[in-house]
């Protein structure tokens, strides 16, 4: 039995196979302006890993924002949902879910089946997520990957800064640059004020161990460490944090049809 999942996000998209239950190759990809394309794109790429092609598919399951303009998909399902089936399949102990990506970020508890049973999820900003620790690379001119390991080469209190509103952030930022802040000072501020702002969500739909997290923002060490030092818990963390939901869809299609379809 051969299976996808495909996970089209605000920022990425990934696809995965599974092949008997286990995972077969997977892409990531950059999202581009056309949903549809990125999707054919991300499946294009991971069947080029393997000898495997469409047709051999036997069902595709769909996530993300761009779920339900997948043209090859059989059927969408919601991201949270995914992402909980993913992160219970990777991590089977897994009770919470952190999943921090590039518009939103979601706190999720699941049960010892990987089904959700209660979540939370702030989309109102972008403050907090993958495209707002891009805004703030480019604006400060660095690596979107050194925020993280930068904001560590810091000792002290970090700055204050919006975890709110990625408006506000942005003239926080400039401010404090202009007055002389260490760059590393304020790289600290804005991963604290994440983690904090994570923190709250958490605490809302409620912690309970093993504790997971995903998404892009899962690879910033900066964001990652601060949450754990808050949560007072180690967080298991996936090889490739940002699979997790297309994983979660392809499971999703293999159980459809092991329960005929």
């Amino acid at each position: 039995m051969i299976v996808c999942g495909i996970d089209v996000g605000s920022l990425s998209a990934e696809a995965a196979l599974l092949s008997d239950g286990k995972l077969a190759a997977y892409s990531l990809i950059r999202t581009g302006p056309d949903s549809a394309e990125t999707a054919r794109q991300a499946l294009k790429e991971v069947l080029d890993q393997t000898e495997i092609r469409q047709k051999d598919i036997d069902y595709t399951v769909a996530t993300g924002y761009g779920r339900v303009i997948v043209p090859f998909a059989d059927k969408n399902i919601t991201e949270i949902s995914c992402h909980a089936k993913g992160a219970h399949h990777f991590f089977p102990s897994v009770r919470t879910i952190l999943d921090m990506g590039g518009q939103d970020c979601k706190a999720i508890q699941c049960d010892e089946n990987g089904k959700v049973s209660n979540f939370i999820m702030n989309d109102k900003c972008a403050a907090g997520t993958g495209r707002a620790f891009e805004v703030m690379a480019n604006l400060l001119q660095i690596k979107l990957e050194d925020i993280g390991p930068l904001s560590l080469e810091f000792e002290g209190e970090p700055v204050k800064i919006s975890n709110k509103c990625i408006v506000f952030a942005k003239s926080e930022v400039l401010s404090y640059m202009r007055e002389g802040v260490p760059l590393n000072q304020v790289l600290a501020g804005l991963c604290d004020g994440v983690a904090e702002r994570v923190k709250g969500l958490i605490r809302s739909v409620g912690l309970k161990e093993d504790f997971v997290i995903s998404g892009g923002i899962t690879k910033n060490i900066g964001v990652v460490q601060r949450i754990e030092e808050k949560l007072g818990l180690k967080a298991s963390i996936n090889f490739e944090p940002q699979i997790v939901g297309a994983v979660g869809a392809a499971i999703f299609a293999k159980e459809i049809l092991e329960n005929g379809g």
